[in-house]
């Protein structure tokens, strides 16, 4: 088979051959953190830290596991230390998606066949930093060769997305959407919040005193994002919650917050209820998806997010979350009305959220995500939504990079492992291939083109 071979994940001559027809379809990328400005201004990068390490949280945990020095990994050292340092513990990442994700970037992309060592640290460094001077290695042209068609960043609300605004107006290749993420003005409870909320009104050129002035403010900025060609609101959320609340309930809770005083859980919990509600009102009407990231216990590491602040890779998993009743007055308020995708960071939580969707046909299982997007987590999940509900009618892929390389690597990792689950279907008996073959089809391109872009009259991949 060899390592990362044609056969890589692939255990069948059914999915082998099922890969062999979906391979090379383009990427369709509803969601990801890419930085838009990395991409429109389009500038090499200088090394191969700032390709595979400065904005990966995965390596970061990995490498403080293996007892990396913080100022080796996201403190003041020199990007080739870094990328030694990587080296030298990369061998004991065996098992972690990490390790299949980092070599498949350097072997599609710049054609390393050395393993990742101590002894290969120096040498895959020298390979590669020629190679990033070269106009093939820039950002843009890395999306070409991987074939990205469409690709979702995410955004916090605001009237100004200058680089949104030129990837537009240049009609650039890849089409580059934003897409609505509103969580710093729901999380109520944050010591950020006023002043996210001050910014916000900065940028409206407006006074926030009330209510009515922030949800009239954020749905400007709705506005702002589908006049860019957005298609899809994003939310994080450790707990969800949706009731049925009005302005007057929510009003003192806002005058609280604006005064800095205290709020009870159930206020929290009123507040984000009423503004969850709101968001989907307004994605209802412009048509748009709503996708829920529930589950992470975010900064669960005090230490770490002293000293670095969010997304540092300090969060964890937790199974205590009430998805059934904190989603049921959302699912039926919203019921025919609203495209939903549910994604879950803690496997337990499948079977509930496989029989939620069952029973809301507008509402999708999104892809195996976090702590689950490995080819153990996306068999597992591919399998059981195909045994609970159907998996036609699964979300399909999306990369949920911090890094440009690693679309490809995701995405593939991806298409093999969803062809080797339905390949094992025909090579058992329980499918003929051709309806496979449609299948795996579908859910490579197909479904999200369907999920996300089909109901926009500009075409994918066009502005």
């Amino acid at each position: 088979m060899g390592f990362l071979g044609e056969d890589y994940l692939l255990e069948s001559k059914s999915s082998k051959n099922l890969y062999a027809e979906i391979e090379n379809l383009p990427i369709l990328d509803p969601h990801n953190h890419a930085d838009i400005r990395e991409i429109v201004e389009n500038r090499p990068w200088r090394d191969l830290w700032e390709v595979e390490g400065a904005t990966d949280h995965y390596v970061w945990e990995l490498m403080r596991r293996c007892g990396i020095r913080e100022e080796l990994i996201t403190g003041p050292a020199a990007n080739r230390e870094k990328w030694t340092a990587l080296a030298s513990v990369f061998p004991r990442f065996i098992g972690n998606p990490t390790y299949e994700w980092v070599h498949l970037d350097l072997k599609r992309r710049f054609g390393i066949e050395e393993y990742i060592s101590n002894d290969t640290a120096d040498l895959i460094w020298e390979k590669i930093l020629g190679d990033l001077q070269t106009p093939d290695f820039r950002p843009r042209s890395i999306l070409e060769a991987m074939k990205v068609e469409v690709m979702c960043t995410t955004d916090d609300p605001t009237f100004s997305l200058p680089y949104h605004e030129k990837a537009r107006s240049d009609k650039m290749s890849p089409r580059i959407l934003p897409t609505w993420r509103p969580d710093k003005a729901l999380n109520i409870e944050s010591g950020t919040w006023k002043r996210e909320i001050d910014r916000l009104a900065e940028e409206a050129d407006r006074d926030i005193s009330d209510l009515d002035d922030l949800l009239l403010t954020l749905e400007e900025t709705h506005r702002y994002f589908d006049d860019l060609g957005c298609v899809a609101s994003d939310h994080g959320l450790t707990q969800p919650f949706s009731a049925e609340c009005t302005r007057a309930e929510i009003q003192p809770i806002f005058q609280k917050a604006l005064r800095g005083e205290a709020l009870s859980e159930e206020e929290v919990r009123r507040f984000k209820a009423f503004l969850v509600v709101f968001f989907a009102e307004l994605n209802a009407e412009r048509d748009w998806v709503m996708q829920l990231h529930i589950g992470p216990v975010r900064d669960y590491r005090d230490s770490l997010f002293t000293r670095l602040g969010p997304d540092s890779g300090g969060d964890i998993s937790t199974n205590h979350v009430d998805f059934v009743n904190g989603l049921r007055y959302l699912l039926n308020r919203f019921d025919g009305r609203l495209r939903l995708v549910l994604y879950c960071v803690d496997p337990t939580h499948l079977p509930t959220l496989a029989t939620i969707v069952r029973a809301f046909p507008d509402t999708a299982l999104g892809a195996p995500w976090w702590f689950n997007d490995s080819p153990v987590g996306m068999e597992i999940q591919l399998k059981y939504t195909a045994s609970v509900d159907l998996l036609w009618n699964h979300a399909g892929m999306v990369t949920d990079s911090r890094k440009l390389i690693s679309f490809g690597s995701r995405t593939e990792m991806f298409r093999r492992t969803l062809c080797n689950v339905v390949g094992g279907m025909v090579e058992n008996g329980q499918i003929p291939f051709a309806p496979g073959l449609d299948l795996v089809r579908h859910l490579a391109y197909g479904r999200a083109f369907e999920l996300f872009f089909s109901r926009h009259s500009r075409p994918v991949g066009k502005s």
